[in-house]
């Protein structure tokens, strides 16, 4: 099943992509959140879909997605995941997965504009697979971490370089910044993706391609970071564990390439669709 989440920005409503048509589930009457996720929500909508599928209002292809999940707990993240990507920011693969937090308030749509913070120059792009956690996680094992996945989807782990690296203290402040998470199109729940330790993944820049990459090059393994992530913190249905970006980013480019406002972004993973963002100039309110 495909999930996805439709409407005008604070208004929207939950959907699913069926035999590539988009339809509304708002009268089921839940929306995709940590209550969903935890109370067995993907069996008991697919189960609703069963029920009343020739009552479904279908809706148009054109109409505005939200991000998939609704107000997840946390935004988890990990860095350095691919060894390539190391290489090119002349960093040393790490022997312990490298976690950091993008602010909630960073969660946009897939094709929202990307705005530019204030006093940005080195704005950036990381198509990543991100995970939708199912099922409250904590000091889980590798074994068990599967189970604690509801799906999968797209990613863009922007990320402004000045702030990251360059300005004292952790990543965080280079990641959580407005609209650097365009989360979606949709959610694929696990039994859509046979394979995630297999799927390519990419990302162009006006049209030319910077990133093409595998997620058969992960350092870390999905089982390993769910397991590794719940022992420092609890994973909450709902919350989002993206897993890192291959090579081919801005920072990583001689001369670095940084985005500026028109710039185009589009970007894929087999499976979970792809997603178009427009490079917009910060404007106060």
């Amino acid at each position: 099943m495909k999930l996805i989440r439709f409407g005008e920005t604070g208004q929207e409503q939950p959907g699913v992509i069926l035999d590539e048509e988009f339809y509304s589930v708002a009268a089921f009457g839940e929306d995709f959140d940590e209550n969903f996720f935890g109370t067995n929500g993907i069996e008991r909508l697919s189960n609703y879909i069963s029920t009343n599928r020739n009552l479904l209002l279908k809706i148009s292809k054109n109409i505005r997605l939200g991000a998939p999940v609704k107000r997840p707990s946390k935004i988890v993240c990990i860095g350095l995941n691919y060894a390539d990507h190391a290489k090119e920011t002349n960093a040393t693969p790490p022997p312990e997965p490298v976690i950091f937090l993008k602010s909630t308030t960073a969660l946009v749509g897939p094709n929202d504009d990307i705005i530019i913070p204030k006093n940005s120059v080195k704005t950036d792009w990381e198509v990543e697979l991100a995970v939708v956690v199912g099922k409250k996680a904590s000091y889980v094992s590798e074994e068990n971490a599967m189970d604690h996945v509801a799906g999968y989807c797209l990613h863009n782990d922007v990320s402004e370089r000045e702030f990251q690296i360059e300005r004292s203290g952790t990543w965080d402040k280079g990641k959580g910044c407005d609209t650097f998470a365009p989360l979606g199109p949709f959610i694929a729940t696990k039994d859509e993706i046979n394979n995630a330790d297999n799927l390519r993944l990419w990302l162009t820049l006006n049209g030319k391609m910077m990133q093409d990459g595998n997620t058969s090059n992960f350092i870390f393994k999905i089982p390993f970071i769910i397991s590794y992530v719940s022992q420092f913190m609890t994973l909450l249905p709902g919350d989002i564990i993206s897993t890192g970006t291959p090579a081919g980013v801005g920072l990583g480019m001689n001369p670095q390439v940084y985005l500026k406002p028109g710039d185009v972004v589009e970007l894929g993973i087999d499976g979970l669709g792809t997603s178009k963002q427009t490079l917009k100039a910060y404007a106060a309110n």
